[in-house]
């Protein structure tokens, strides 16, 4: 029995969460604040067309955006209210409700490795802490030999970056690059962001 993620804890103990997300990133786009800086990094890095992977796809504002721009784009989030709001707002990808953790898109009729996954959004600070090696495992497994996973999350969720590096290594992931922001800042020891760009090792 997989752990339940710190998110779907949240949602349990304030069923109005999802729905105040949801309608946060709504009011930015009304607002016409840059909801997409992420997904600009990720189009930057595919050839057109790419298979994307959003993992922890939220409403979609990630995984729309690319859609949009081209790419053949599979999203997957644990809570269903998300994924039901990424289907209205950014019609186009294939959005799944599914657990990181327990992560088989072959058994859902999606064959194919991806090009590039992107996990946005402070994700991994999300999980269950206990199934955060295996969330990365399950994302190395759908990454094509030649694929990146592009995962970013901020300082101060219990879950420092030597830690989320140790436990990418031992799912199977090498360092290609870290950033502190999403416009392509580098890392260093007082970033409070990491973007981690990882590789097959």
């Amino acid at each position: 029995m997989v752990e339940t993620s710190l998110w779907m804890q949240k949602v349990a103990a304030d069923p109005g969460h999802s729905q105040w997300y949801i309608e946060r990133f709504r009011a930015m786009e009304r607002a016409g604040d840059d909801v997409v800086g992420e997904a600009r990094l990720i189009d930057a890095m595919a050839r057109r067309g790419s298979h994307i992977l959003d993992a922890g796809c939220g409403p979609g504002r990630v995984g729309g955006y690319l859609a949009g721009v081209g790419h053949r784009v599979v999203g997957v989030d644990v809570d269903p209210a998300l994924i039901e709001a990424a289907e209205h707002d950014h019609p186009g990808p294939r959005w799944l409700v599914g657990d990181l953790a327990e992560l088989d898109l072959p058994a859902r009729g999606i064959p194919e490795p991806f090009d590039i996954i992107v996990s946005a959004g402070n994700v991994m600070t999300f999980l269950a802490p206990s199934t955060r090696v295996q969330v990365l495992s399950r994302l190395r497994a759908h990454l094509a030999a030649d694929g990146r996973a592009v995962i970013g999350f901020g300082a101060g969720r219990d879950y420092a970056y030597s830690q989320f590096l140790d436990d990418a290594a031992e799912a199977g992931f090498g360092q290609d690059l870290l950033l502190s922001t999403w416009d392509v800042r580098p890392f260093t020891d007082d970033s409070d962001f990491l973007v981690a760009l990882l590789k097959p090792a």
